[in-house]
């Protein structure tokens, strides 16, 4: 029986321009480089450490892959880079709350699974640090206290699509996956949670469909879509 409500955050629960989003976030932590890297290139070197991450199976929490992978590279410059990176997120990362669009129908979705005794996690894809990801939370209008489970960088060992992402989160919050519903608006990434025989829902407002083929998904629709999905739900108390 459906009792957990697992959801992705970015372009789900948190309504962003993604564009935006992605075009503040470089800027604003290249400018932290600047006197190591031309942003450029150190934008080369983020997205080489996060696509190894991605790729990994290994039972290493994601923090350590990226840390990895990127000390492979600049060398005795991680330390100075990782204390960059912690300023970074305490105060610059609040700029991309500018790319953050309202949705008012996301926030009584959430009210109405919690009064209605629904299990909610946020399962997005583990790629920020702890405090990166507790800030776009608050930003949704949502307490971070509403959820069971949250995914991190810190925590997490693997990323979506990767079935071990999934099974991972079914572990540690000690749910079968029939008892579970995957909600996001990533064709590929969310909608991996299939494979592993979770239930999905696709929101279609800021829909990411990188592939041509027809879009695999148990339920669909836009952020009022759901709404009313959830409205139909049962009260488990």
């Amino acid at each position: 029986m459906l009792n957990t409500i697992l959801f992705d955050l970015d372009g789900t629960l948190l309504p962003i321009d993604a564009k935006a989003f992605e075009k503040i976030y470089f800027s604003a932590l290249s400018s932290r480089f600047t006197d190591m890297y031309p942003p450029e290139a150190f934008i080369k070197l983020i997205w080489d450490a996060t696509i190894a991450m991605v790729k990994d199976t290994t039972h290493r929490t994601n923090e350590v892959v990226f840390m990895e992978a990127l000390g492979s590279v600049v060398n005795e410059k991680l330390s100075e880079m990782q204390r960059r990176f912690e300023l970074f997120y305490q105060s610059d990362f609040d700029l991309l709350k500018a790319a953050v669009i309202e949705s008012a129908e996301v926030k009584e979705a959430v009210r109405l699974l919690k009064e209605k005794g629904y299990t909610l996690v946020i399962a997005t894809n583990p790629m920020f640090p702890r405090i990166a990801i507790e800030k776009r939370i608050s930003w949704t209008g949502l307490d971070r206290k509403d959820f069971a489970y949250v995914t991190s960088f810190e925590d997490n060992h693997y990323c979506k699509p990767q079935v071990q992402y999934f099974e991972e989160i079914l572990k540690d919050i000690h749910k079968d996956a029939s008892e579970c519903l995957m909600v996001g608006n990533d064709a590929q990434e969310d909608m991996a949670a299939n494979s592993v025989g979770i239930q999905t829902y696709l929101i279609t407002t800021h829909l990411i469909h990188r592939q041509q083929r027809e879009i695999q998904a148990d339920h669909k629709g836009s952020y009022a879509d759901f709404l009313l999905y959830v409205q139909s739900l049962p009260a488990l108390i």
